[in-house]
């Protein structure tokens, strides 16, 4: 499956700004004749970087003089190309396996400025209130205009017990506030589980890790799946922005026996990927309800997806972040590496994500407006028209008041468990009566 470059194996990854989505694979490269136009301009480049070492006020190091030029570069991309120093490029293989000293942010670039797309939960920023939509528009003494995403990253992780402090802008601040935040080792635990009440379980699948499907698995079966003890389950992928690609295969094919999962389409042949499920483990077909946000992006948009597209389950809550374009990322020689978007992935039915996100089946709750889209992404890839097969889709939208205390989670969730025990009583009843 690995094709050779120059000696190197690369990593291929699909995810959201900040969370990185491995998948392992090979792509086609080959050192191709360079135009004489690009020649041209390398030597303005070189130009340039004789005239700084010469005459700028201080010494500069040249590697950092190069570094610069190449986050320059990738910059002028679309938000999810970067280039990653070996501090970075470490940093990130450290957060695939879900743990790392920091407080827990997921974050994107709005207005040129880091942006809070959702606080891990049962993290430092998480307890302190921190909220999707934040602006954070200083990290110590430094103001995060024209910040890249690595560069926030970088400032905000650290030891566990060492303080950091962000200044945040919210709508309903008249002014930034500050937050001292005191870094703790981030351990995500992808999965969490409980029963809702006899015969409906709840699973809510905060990250795709590398452990994902085996605690799903775990989970599953302590919620009685395998022994007919589950009449329905909801699946909460809210806020989930994403994670490993092969996790998120993983799980839709706990749920589904054969078919196509998702595929990939890039320039490059070999960026065209397919997957499919297999009936091997498959859990048995009870009633599924997803639900999702506008925090749910990237692999969780891929499991909503093809849950949705194969009708095993139905889909509520509010559309989605969009997010439906890969990366690879290309490790360098000095221990750097590139991250560098190559394709984009399309649920079974042929539907592209980017830039559009998933529609709910069940419309419960409002679009809050503090849920940044990939579609308000500087420098975004725009969506695109995919033929598909045409279908007649019953869409329901509930326009809901919320009671006393009720939060927008907790009304999802409780219109997701009257789904099922509702289906489940009308399926009892047509049993009765034939």
């Amino acid at each position: 499956m690995f094709k050779r470059l120059k000696g190197r194996k690369l990593m291929t990854l699909l995810g959201i700004a900040l969370i990185t989505s491995v998948l392992l694979w090979g792509i086609n490269h080959r050192v191709s004749a360079v135009p004489p136009k690009i020649y041209e301009n390398l030597k303005i480049f070189t130009d340039v970087i004789s005239i700084v070492e010469d005459n700028y006020a201080e010494d500069v190091d040249p590697k950092n003089l190069i570094y610069g030029a190449i986050k320059g570069m990738l910059l002028g991309l679309d938000p999810h190309s970067s280039f990653m120093a070996p501090d970075e490029y470490k940093e990130m293989q450290v957060e695939t396996k879900g743990a790392f000293g920091g407080i827990g942010i997921e974050m994107g670039i709005r207005d040129g400025i880091i942006t809070v797309i959702a606080p891990i939960e049962d993290t430092p920023a998480f307890r302190a209130g921190i909220k999707a939509g934040d602006k954070i528009v200083k990290i110590g003494d430094k103001p995060t205009k024209d910040m890249t995403i690595n560069d926030a990253v970088k400032l905000m992780r650290g030891q566990k017990g060492t303080k950091v402090t962000i200044w945040i802008m919210r709508e309903d601040f008249k002014e930034p506030q500050e937050f001292t935040l005191v870094r703790d080792i981030i351990a995500i635990k992808s999965v969490k589980y409980k029963t809702l009440e006899e015969g409906f379980g709840y699973v809510r699948i905060a990250h795709f890790q590398e452990k994902t499907t085996n605690e799903l698995e775990e989970a599953l079966n302590k919620l009685g799946s395998r022994d007919s003890k589950l009449k329905g389950l909801i699946l909460d992928l809210r806020n989930n922005p994403g994670g490993l690609l092969q996790q998120a295969v993983g799980v839709a094919d706990t749920f589904l026996e054969s078919g196509l999962i998702v595929y990939t389409k890039g320039r490059s042949p070999g960026q065209d990927m397919k997957f499919e499920a297999r009936a091997d483990g498959t859990h048995p077909q009870y009633t599924i309800i997803v639900l999702v946000n506008g925090g749910s992006a990237s692999a969780s948009e891929i499991v909503a997806g093809a849950l949705q597209d194969h009708k095993r389950a139905v889909v509520l809550g509010t559309q989605t972040f969009g997010k439906g374009s890969v990366q690879t990322i290309i490790p360098l020689g000095d221990g750097s590496a590139v991250r560098l978007t190559t394709s984009k992935y399309y649920t079974p039915l042929g539907r592209s994500i980017q830039a559009k996100g998933i529609e709910p089946d069940i419309v419960v709750g409002e679009t809050i407006k503090e849920h940044i889209k990939e579609k308000e992404l500087e420098r975004h890839l725009e969506a695109e028209e995919v033929e598909s097969p045409k279908e007649k889709k019953i869409k329901i939208e509930e326009k809901v008041v919320k009671e006393k205390e009720e939060t927008e989670a907790d009304m999802q969730l409780k219109r997701a468990l009257d789904y099922l025990k509702s289906w489940y009583i009308f399926k009892e009843t047509i049993k009765k009566e034939s």
